[in-house]
């Protein structure tokens, strides 16, 4: 049984994805141990609580200093101990020591095709927005394993969304969101599940 952790920092609709993806057995010998959201307000935590997983808000701004939230972030994460941490829209840094804690055992879903559009300034709509400002035909989403860079970590899977004429940041956040990260997330958490999945050398391969 594959144990997850997921954090998320807003309304969830990744995390609901998975939730629905264990239920209806999409997602195969895995159960969620836990949610930890950065944001007491997120709609995250209520999806989480209501399907009977433990949920817990976890803010920097608690902490005198980030040193101290990284620590008490790191404790929190073992406490559940996760076989693989699901960063499902989680806008706070993962602290190097939690990296080097779970090495290719943190994945994160981010919604381009990685390497366009990625990196530091690149989250939520701001993503959408760089996509349509550049005219970009084709966008997507990416899950990619974590390491200590911004969105740099091995590929694992990635889908392909028309970019269309009439699009808005909104739009085009929704129909990415629907036709890509709903479908990926649950996907790579079934085959990490099912040992299908294998990194080295910088690269993820399904085998």
């Amino acid at each position: 049984m594959l144990n997850i952790l997921v954090c998320v920092s807003g309304g969830g609709t990744n995390l609901q994805a998975v939730i629905d993806a264990v239920k209806d057995g999409r997602i195969r010998n895995t159960a969620i141990a836990g949610v930890i959201s950065n944001n007491r307000s997120a709609y995250a935590l209520q999806r989480a609580r209501q399907n009977g997983i433990d949920a817990i808000c976890l803010s920097p701004k608690d902490f005198p200093d980030r040193a101290a939230f990284n620590r008490a972030f790191l404790e929190k994460v073992d406490s559940y101990a996760p076989d693989l941490i699901v960063l499902a829209g989680f806008l706070v840094n993962i602290p190097p020591e939690m990296i080097r804690a779970y090495p290719n055992r943190i994945i994160n879903i981010h919604p381009s095709l990685i390497p366009s559009f990625c990196g530091t300034g690149y989250y939520g709509l701001k993503v959408h927005e760089a996509a349509l400002a550049r005219g970009v035909k084709v966008t997507g989403a990416t899950v990619h394993f974590v390491d200590e860079g911004t969105d740099t970590g091995p590929i694992l899977l990635q889908k392909s969304v028309e970019v269309l004429p009439s699009d808005t940041p909104q739009s085009l956040q929704r129909r990415v969101m629907e036709e890509a990260e709903w479908l990926l997330l649950p996907e790579a958490i079934d085959l990490i599940a099912a040992g299908k999945v294998e990194v080295a050398d910088g690269k993820a391969r399904i085998v």
